[in-house]
């Protein structure tokens, strides 16, 4: 195992299809470095070649002894691994001093055995402390889409970059990347276009679109002229205390935006729709929960014979932006501490890329009118998770990085729950995605609700003094949800 003259010597822990197809890639473009050997725990392939390159294991008995530099790098390339194999290969990897630990993605994100060394990225808590990864065929499942227009809305945030990276393998004729920050969609733009040249998916067309939902004749007019067949509809303010403190503006955004897309869609004839909703519309405490529970309400209400429009459900996502994960890691840099709510707070949580893959497949096998769940498993206490992120990067919780309780903010609840009471889950033929039996509100109720909080949302000439109120605007959403958190010293503005 002999110098490679500068280059990075890599090697790749995992004998099988993704490792040999890295391995494979590495040797033709020759500017990636070098593999020096593969790393296995299987009998079968220890002791032999795979196009010259020796398989050294078992992992736990040879790591330690290799004749590594410090510049080493190590590439965990085995996608059906769960967290536990991958925390036990971590500390290994960790332990043996490799200067660079990647790993390729989970089954969610490689379709059909494609992996390819650009999906290869650094190694973080997140990796650790999702669920074990289930293989959704998403190839199949994103059949669908097929020569389809797909938009996406929100395509610069965590969830719909993500469906926008997997979406790249399901043959869409057109990729609508629209959102209202510029560097988001600059950045998925760019990530996609780099992700196609090194051979990722297939060769759909990407148009990036800047636009604020909250237009509506903007959003009509976009519609008229991109002619989507399909809308994955992610976008939305989302960050429960900066809601509180901006009520009319999380409403204007997550209720009228929602409103003024589904109205623009059922005028241009998209065929199908599917809302990304959340687990803080059950009993919400919070605006944010408000609104989305008011949205939920408008998508099935805007069903139809000739349309699937559906509504899919979950709960936190690990490492989404502006989310706890990155910010216990900022917190650890510092030295801490480390701020929870409350010792006893819980969170359903999923990986980015799981939740990814489950709405790609909801969108395909929902129903109209339907409430898909997506089953979150049981949930995780927040200091537990502190405690998980903490020992990830070599510290001990208490000792080296303290743990402190901020309690909780505006909006937030101790817990979360997934379904409210007069909810039914209901088990589907589809792994992890579940069926909610409701009532759906009366459509005179929700438009009662409109009616009221247009004219605090948006300047009207009659009622003008009821612009941006927001005591006025939580008095209206108290009125419709009970459940609701309305402080008595609110102020009009």
């Amino acid at each position: 195992m002999s110098s490679t003259g500068g280059r990075p010597r890599i090697y790749i822990i995992g004998a099988g299809f993704a490792g040999r197809s890295i391995a494979e890639e590495i040797r033709s473009k020759g500017t990636a470095g070098e593999v020096v050997a593969f790393l296995d725990d299987d009998p079968a392939k220890i002791g032999h070649r795979i196009d010259t390159i020796p398989v050294v294991g078992p992992i736990a008995d040879v790591v330690d002894l290799l004749e590594k530099t410090p510049a080493d790098e190590a590439l965990i390339a085995i996608p059906s691994a769960g967290r536990d194999k991958l925390k036990y290969l971590y500390d290994l990897l960790k332990r043996a001093t490799f200067s660079r630990i990647r790993i390729l993605p989970d089954l969610a994100q490689i379709i059909d055995g494609e992996a390819h060394l650009i999906q290869a990225r650094e190694i973080d808590p997140q990796d650790l402390l999702g669920r074990n990864p289930v293989r959704i065929g998403l190839k199949e499942s994103l059949t669908y889409l097929r020569g389809r227009r797909v938009l996406i809305t929100g395509a610069g945030g965590s969830i719909g970059s993500e469906l926008a990276r997997q979406l790249l393998s399901g043959g869409a004729e057109r990729l609508y990347l629209l959102g209202h920050g510029e560097n988001s969609i600059y950045e998925i733009d760019r990530e996609l276009r780099v992700l196609q040249e090194e051979g990722v998916g297939e060769r759909a067309t990407i148009v990036p679109i800047i636009a604020d939902l909250r237009d509506r004749d903007h959003i009509f007019f976009l519609m008229n002229r991109l002619k989507a067949h399909v809308v994955f509809h992610a976008a939305a303010h989302k960050h429960v205390p900066m809601l509180e403190a901006n009520p009319v503006e999380a409403i204007t955004n997550n209720v009228f935006g929602t409103l003024n897309l589904l109205d623009a869609a059922r005028e241009v004839g998209t065929e199908r729709l599917l809302f990304i909703s959340t687990d803080k519309t059950v009993e919400p405490a919070g605006v944010y929960g408000a609104g989305k529970k008011i949205a939920e309400e408008l998508v099935l209400a805007a069903a139809s014979p000739d349309t699937e429009y559906l509504v899919v459900r979950f709960g936190n996502v690990l490492g989404a932006r502006g989310s706890i994960v990155p910010l216990f890691a900022k917190q650890i840099a510092r030295g801490g501490p480390v701020t929870v709510t409350n010792s006893e707070t819980s969170r359903f949580f999923m990986t980015i890329a799981e939740a990814a893959s489950l709405v790609l497949k909801v969108g395909g096998v929902g129903a109209g009118g339907g409430l898909y769940l997506l089953d979150m498993g049981e949930p995780l206490r927040i200091r537990e998770l502190a405690e998980q992120m903490i020992r990830f990067y070599g510290y001990t919780p208490m000792e080296d990085i303290q743990i402190t309780n901020i309690g909780l903010r505006p909006g937030e609840k101790l817990h979360e729950r997934l379904y409210s009471d007069d909810e039914t889950p209901v088990t589907t033929e589809f792994t992890r995605i579940l069926l909610l039996e409701r009532r759906n509100w009366a459509p005179e109720r929700l438009q009662s609700l409109l009616t009221q909080l247009r004219p605090i949302c948006f300047c009207t000439p009659e009622q003008p003094e009821l612009y941006r109120n927001r005591r006025e605007l939580k008095r209206v959403l108290s009125e419709f949800i009970p459940s609701l958190e309305v402080p008595v010293d609110e102020s009009d503005y």
